[in-house]
């Protein structure tokens, strides 16, 4: 098992200087990967429905860190973290120019760039930022998925599509990372299943989502369905990988949801039991949330999940 950690992109703690001290620290307890979140702007209104919360309502934090600026100033700080965009909202950016600094921050880090990718939940994100219709960004995100891939692997490139056309153009250099960096589809819906079945080198959920939180029973059920889709989209479904993303609820006792324990809401024994779990379903890479209002307690925490890391080695 390996295991990613969510990275502060916002208030005090993505601070240049704890930022530094975090990634440092955590290479140092064995953490294989770090998560970046991408938000752009935040609008003064806005009626889309959050997904991450029961409630919907989006959080009042408005601050946040460019995830692509951000991933290039991690990398020059670290020397063996996975660098995750998690999740790069594809419709927000020009697909051309984001292929292009993808390859130039997979270079720069000697190839530790991994593609989380999404297609977004803010209309009014998408619309500010000229992005393509709302209601057909699943679309085009596919093609933009295509896009890069040949940026990446062709040259001369050349594309001609429903949202996107170019000419053949050089976009060099290339990743470092053959046939190119791994593309992980995020989200927990079935279009997100189909989509990481296609497209995808891994599926990318989130497993601790308050509105509608996974247990290992539903876990196993969609693992089950996204084997299905990938054998019949013609791929092995031993290619994709499986990174579950599961922030801990409570370290101090279980939690329940309908009656039935929350993965990852126990002490220390009941973690590692839970990993041994997923670990059987086919989870290759856990992704904790080490965030908090503080440093301090932030590093506590990376040294908490260091236990983890090491009593699990092997599984």
């Amino acid at each position: 098992m390996r295991y990613g950690f969510y990275l502060p992109t916002r208030g005090e703690l993505a601070s240049a200087a704890n930022l530094g001290v975090i990634v440092e620290r955590a290479e140092e307890a064995g953490f294989h990967s770090t998560m970046i979140s991408d938000h752009i702007i935040t609008p003064t209104e806005i009626r889309s429905r959050y997904p991450y919360t029961a409630t919907g309502v989006t959080p009042s934090a408005v601050d946040s860190l460019e995830q692509l600026s951000l991933m290039a100033f991690i990398a020059a700080k670290t020397t063996t973290l996975r660098l995750v965009s998690s999740v790069m909202i594809l419709p927000y950016r020009n697909p051309v120019v984001t292929a292009k600094m993808l390859a130039t921050i997979d270079v720069l880090s000697g190839g530790r760039v991994t593609v989380g990718v999404g297609v977004g939940w803010m209309r009014e994100e998408v619309e500010v930022l000229d992005g393509p219709d709302f209601d057909r960004r699943g679309a085009a995100s596919d093609e933009y998925i295509a896009i890069m891939k040949k940026l990446w692997t062709e040259d001369p490139a050349s594309h001609v599509g429903e949202f996107y056309s170019f000419d053949a153009v050089r976009c060099l250099p290339q990743p470092v990372q053959k046939p190119h960096p791994p593309i992980w589809v995020g989200g927990n819906s079935r279009a997100a299943l189909r989509r990481a079945a296609r497209l995808g080198d891994g599926w990318h959920p989130v497993g601790a989502n308050p509105a509608s939180p996974l247990h290992a029973e539903e876990l196993a059920g969609m693992l089950d369905e996204l084997r299905q889709l990938t054998r019949a989209a013609g791929r092995n479904p031993e290619a994709v990988t499986v990174s579950y993303k599961a922030p801990t609820f409570n370290q101090s006792g279980s939690a329940t949801v309908q009656g039935r324990p929350l993965l990852f809401s126990g002490g220390f024994a009941q973690t590692l039991e839970d990993v041994a779990t997923l670990s059987k379903l086919g989870v290759s890479e856990l992704v904790f949330d080490v965030r908090s209002d503080g440093i301090a307690q932030t590093l506590d925490r990376i040294t908490h999940f260091a236990r983890v890391i090491d009593a699990t080695k092997g599984i």
